[in-house]
């Protein structure tokens, strides 16, 4: 299964390689339309090569992505927590109460009675 996972990270490398290497012709990214920068005054504008665009476009896009499913997530990782907690609680109490339980036995009984 590793030498698969190499393979296709390999090819995916090679195919993003000759995309990028086919794309370098620079494009003009605008912050808002011409019509739209004429009423506010300005136009914040960047030339870049194509594909540092489209790299760029899903880099962002991953990043966007986990972050919404970690700010998604967050209900379920303190009920998770809140549930840890609460375990170690009642296993606490259940430690205090064997040993209460177990006072005063021989300790080779009290061992045996645990397992059990």
């Amino acid at each position: 299964m590793r030498y698969i996972r190499y393979a296709f990270l390999g090819a995916l490398g090679i195919l993003l390689v000759s995309v990028s290497l086919a794309n370098r012709n620079f494009v003009t990214l605008k912050l808002v339309p011409d019509d739209l920068a004429g009423v506010l005054g300005f136009n914040l504008t960047i030339s870049l090569p194509l594909f540092v665009v489209v790299l760029g476009g899903i880099a962002a896009g991953i990043i966007i992505g986990f972050v919404w499913e970690w700010l998604r997530e967050h209900k379920h990782r303190k009920e998770a927590s809140v549930k840890h907690r609460e375990v170690r609680k009642l296993e606490r109490e259940v430690t205090k109460l064997k040993d209460k339980s177990n006072e005063g036995k021989d300790e080779v009984l009290a061992i045996l009675d645990e397992a059990s």
